[in-house]
């Protein structure tokens, strides 16, 4: 009985772990943000002005999560800075702000932050 206790507790520990460290973990790793957000096209089309709602929506989602992670190299400030530059005009653009867009081509410079953290 004592052994089936211990069990219990050891397996409710490693579930309450596991769980927290998924919570914590971003939806999309870095090199899935930069296939779907830039190789595919969903960054061009938003920033265009051609993508929907939805669209920006899910631009807004992906930049959030490369936020969240951590780079490859360079500082943990830099990295910061550099998506909530990114992040910001996202949210712009899905609020219909005017010159979101353009804040959005601006923050996304490729170079700015692989130089940096690639």
């Amino acid at each position: 009985m004592r052994n089936l206790v211990v069990l219990s507790v050891v397996c409710s520990m490693a579930f309450a772990v596991a769980f927290a460290r998924a919570a914590e973990e971003p939806e999309y790793t870095i090199k899935e943000v930069m296939k779907i957000a830039h190789k595919d096209g969903l960054l061009k089309k938003v920033a265009s002005g051609d993508g929907t709602a939805d669209d920006a929506k899910m631009l807004l989602k992906l930049y959030q999560a490369m936020a969240a992670n951590k780079p490859k190299k360079g500082g943990e400030d830099s990295w910061k800075e550099k998506n909530a530059a990114i992040v910001a005009a996202a949210e712009g653009v899905v609020a219909g702000k005017d010159g979101a867009a353009a804040a959005l081509g601006k923050a996304t410079n490729c170079a700015n932050c692989h130089k940096v953290h690639k």
